[in-house]
């Protein structure tokens, strides 16, 4: 049974890198930016690191000369020791912010996934400040146990003031964690709608597509913000999903029930391949491996568009295809697709029947 969970697991793993792949395949123009700036890194070679060891350098001297040569700075117990902290905390700052910007430099900036260089950075820098942050307590306080004390009640009082400040730090460690939405992805919590473009420690910000000024999903100019708590307690529709990120589109016709119903769906089917190519039949079989993993493996997926027909609540019949299309072009895609269907419609007025202006 083990055996069987651990198989599928891999399974799974290899259709989600299949799908990332396809999803946000790399243009050559990126390939060229990556490789620009490896060869400016290059260049650099070592330059970035000069001002930290100048000053690991300098820290690293004060603690010399008050350890094994104090008649050199003639100072009293209490300010040899109070250099030589400073000397320490000098010396770990500067190998803390070296080590953060040579694995941002050396292993970050090298990663081909923007979402994971962006994430990393944001976990970097609260790594960081963590650090920083010891440092100078261990330079300002000798009695430990004090500082951690201080802290402590200095933290339940903030505790009970930040609850939702709090909550959503939380909800920025659940979003690195679960992913129910990344940078880049489409999503949509709430009344919110638009593509994530920052995952702040507190709060998420979107930048709006649609919205009350449009009807299509183009973007509406404005911001959306909101705190990260938002992901316990609201539905986040992804449509994004990286082992599936494409949806299903339709475009509908109203025709007359005279009209002659093969030809309708020949010619809008035929329409809807031509513009979609073969592209959609691969990101199906995708889909469809993803569903034989799962108990709802038998749903009915076609691999190629399809036509159907529904009775409208006026007199008129509509005529839908389905296809299946990336999020962020539906738009465009939909505008093509109905402009040329209504074209080969209207070229054969004895086969299909429109409703007409007086009647609609």
């Amino acid at each position: 049974m083990a055996q069987e969970s651990l198989h599928e697991k891999k399974q799974l793993e290899k259709l989600e890198q299949a799908a990332a792949q396809a999803a946000r395949p790399e243009q050559p123009e990126q390939i060229v930016q990556q490789a620009s700036e490896a060869h400016e890194q290059r260049r650099a070679g070592l330059a970035w690191a000069l001002p930290y060891f100048v000053a690991a350098l300098a820290g690293a001297i004060l603690l010399g000369v008050v350890e094994w040569a104090p008649e050199l700075l003639p100072l009293s117990a209490v300010a040899s020791e109070k250099a030589y902290r400073y000397g320490a905390g000098v010396l770990g700052v500067a190998i803390v912010l070296a080590t953060a910007r040579g694995v941002e430099i050396y292993w970050i900036e090298r990663l081909p996934s923007p979402v994971s260089r962006f994430n990393l950075k944001r976990i970097l820098r609260l790594v960081i400040v963590l650090a920083l942050v010891l440092i100078v307590v261990s330079v300002l306080f000798v009695e430990w146990y004090a500082a951690v004390v201080s802290l402590g009640l200095i933290s339940l009082i903030l505790g009970f003031a930040l609850q939702t400040p709090i909550s959503s730090f939380i909800g920025w460690i659940y979003i690195l964690t679960r992913a129910p939405y990344r940078v880049g992805d489409r999503i949509q919590i709430g009344d919110a709608r638009g593509d994530v473009i920052d995952v702040s420690y507190l709060d998420t910000t979107l930048w709006e597509i649609g919205g009350r000024h449009l009807s299509t999903d183009h973007p509406s100019g404005r911001v959306i913000k909101f705190p990260n708590t938002n992901v316990f307690n609201t539905p986040v529709f992804n449509y994004s999903w990286p082992l599936f990120p494409y949806i299903w589109n339709e475009v509908k016709v109203n025709i007359a029930y005279e009209s002659d119903l093969e030809f309708v769906a020949a010619t809008m089917q035929k329409i809807a391949e031509d513009e979609l190519g073969e592209e959609m039949m691969e990101k199906v079989k995708v889909f469809k491996d993803l569903l034989a993993q799962t108990p709802v493996d038998h749903l009915e997926v076609r691999e190629r568009p399809s036509v159907v027909f529904r009775v409208s609540e006026n007199t008129w019949l509509e005529a839908i295809v389905r296809y299946l299309v990336v999020p962020r072009e539906s738009g465009r895609v939909r505008t093509r697709l109905t402009l040329n269907i209504l074209k080969a419609l209207n070229a054969a007025p004895d086969r299909v029947l429109f409703p007409k202006s007086n009647n609609r």
